[in-house]
């Protein structure tokens, strides 16, 4: 190998290891990122079950108010 293979080399094997850095560093960025985001997903989910479970139960007791407005119409 020539000198300047070598400086060639070494260019080529630094401009290498400066990307496997880089790409390191986006590695652990989306990692964190994706943590982030499925908690929030998680977060999420339990609040939607929470409000589906509100929403039945008021549309249970508005049912219930409707059936006794009927019952008390036909009643007078």
């Amino acid at each position: 190998m020539t000198e300047q293979n070598i400086a060639s080399f070494d260019t080529d094997l630094k401009r290498l290891e400066s990307r496997v850095d880089e790409l390191l560093v986006q590695l652990a960025a989306l990692r964190e990122e994706n943590h982030a985001l499925r908690q929030r997903q998680e977060s999420l989910a339990q609040e939607r079950s929470v409000l589906a479970q509100k929403n039945d139960q008021v549309r249970a007791r508005v049912e219930a108010m409707v059936g006794r407005l009927k019952t008390m119409e036909h009643s007078t």
